[in-house]
């Protein structure tokens, strides 16, 4: 995109005076953000780190994940496949001030690898985050192939271009490099806004973006709540800002929240059943859990003794809804051995699951979240947990058992998920391009 702004002609030209990455930046990238290597192969250890090889001392050792190489001491995690070349790629940035804009410069790393070869590093800028004082971002970076599977395909031939405003809205933007350099050039407007040195796992043009104009964001790193601040920041529902009020109550109070899921979901009982959102008593209770089964049960009871047939109605009316929604995943199951997990077809099966389970899926009205895709993970059809999916950003929010605990089975369940994650994208996809105008 050709610059045609006064702003998109000066950030250009600043990053043109922009110093390149050093040396001394890449060789802290290759000892800190890959791991270590080692291979089997023709019943030898091969260390692609150091290129030592030696023979495993047992049989056992020969099937750990992790094994340490016996001459450069290193680490090293076990390639499931023995091949021939190896390639790891990983991200880093590297934080600038230039001009009163704060600069995230993304670099994209790449660690080749050969059996008896030592590795082979490149690496290449592939992004520019351009942050003003008001907290307004541009980017630059480089082209992608369009034809590609993956939303980061680099064409590293490419020269760094201008990207439009709504460039935001891109997977691109919101890469999370893995680590960035330790030396932290940042602007004063920043230090003054609470921010130190960690970005809290936090993408660090996320996290610069948000201090320098949004007074919530600010509030909640100048009061330590990181946890808080990441799920703010990074959570594609937007409930803290609501919800504003209670946590003002848990900051003034030193509160600290377990589980921030489930204490959403019981703040939204709470204002459900309009209670006052500034107690204490109300807001911070001692015993999350229980706190919050207990007003899902109480509204769960009411709904039942008062609204029956309204609720039944309520049901009828959404059915179509939900099924116009979530028409193309309908029918969508996996299977793994005795576990299936398969999409609730009907609102009438959130308020089972819900019942079943003892969580608020029905209760805090789960089935009308267009975002979401709600699964049953169940063994001899029996459901023994809930996901709730984003289809925004095709990763799981939460998966919770009976009373939202989790079961014996749940990483099982997130592996199955997450295995079948590309097939829910296909859906999804075929789903827009029917509905997208001609």
């Amino acid at each position: 995109m050709i610059p045609k702004t006064a702003i998109e002609k000066e950030i250009c030209g600043l990053s043109d005076k922009l110093a390149p990455i050093t040396e001394q930046m890449k060789q802290w990238a290759e000892k800190n953000i890959f791991l270590k290597w080692a291979v089997l192969s023709r019943g030898k250890f091969h260390c692609l780190e150091c290129t030592h090889s030696w023979k495993p001392d047992s049989e056992s050792q020969s099937c750990q994940k992790y094994i340490n190489c016996t001459a450069c001491q290193g680490r090293l995690k076990m390639h499931q496949y023995n091949q021939v070349h190896f390639k790891e790629i990983e991200y880093f940035a590297v934080t600038d001030a230039c001009q009163g804009y704060q600069v995230v410069r993304i670099i994209c790393s790449h660690k080749n690898m050969k059996k008896n070869f030592l590795p082979d590093y490149s690496h290449s800028e592939v992004m520019q985050h351009w942050i003003n004082p008001k907290g307004e971002v541009r980017t630059i970076s480089r082209s992608t192939n369009v034809f590609s599977q993956t939303y980061d395909a680099w064409k590293y031939y490419s020269p760094l271009e201008i990207r439009p405003k709504n460039f935001q809205d891109s997977p691109k933007y919101r890469i999370n490099p893995y680590k960035v350099y330790p030396s932290l050039k940042v602007i004063p407007l920043l230090k003054r806004n609470g921010f130190k040195a960690s970005l809290h796992g936090i993408a660090p043009q996320i996290l610069f973006t948000a201090l320098l104009k949004d007074p919530i964001a600010e509030t909640l790193l100048k009061s330590s709540q990181n946890s808080l601040l990441k799920h703010y920041l990074t959570s594609h529902e937007q409930h803290l800002r609501e919800n504003w009020q209670a946590v003002k109550t848990c900051l003034k109070h030193g509160y600290k929240i377990q589980d921030i899921k489930i204490w959403e979901d019981y703040i939204a009982l709470l204002r459900w059943f309009k209670k006052d959102l500034t107690s204490p008593a109300l807001v911070c209770p001692e015993n999350l859990d229980e706190a919050h089964d207990r007003l899902v049960a109480k509204k769960m009871e009411i709904q039942r003794r008062k609204h029956l047939a309204q609720m039944r109605a309520e049901i009828q009316q959404a059915e179509p809804i939900y099924e116009n929604d979530k028409k193309q995943f309908l029918g969508l199951s996996f299977t793994d051995k005795d576990l299936t997990v398969k999409v609730l077809e009907r609102v009438q099966d959130f308020l089972n699951e819900g019942d079943t389970l003892h969580h608020c899926v029905f209760t805090n009205e789960y089935y009308k979240k267009k975002d979401s895709l709600i699964l049953s993970a169940q063994i001899e059809n029996r459901p023994i947990e809930t996901i709730e999916i984003s289809l925004s950003k095709m990763e799981v929010i939460q998966c919770r058992g009976n009373r939202n605990k989790a079961t014996k089975y749940h990483s099982r369940i997130l592996r199955v998920i997450r295995r079948n994650l590309p097939e829910i994208a296909g859906r999804l996809k075929k789903q827009k391009k029917q509905t997208a105008p001609a």
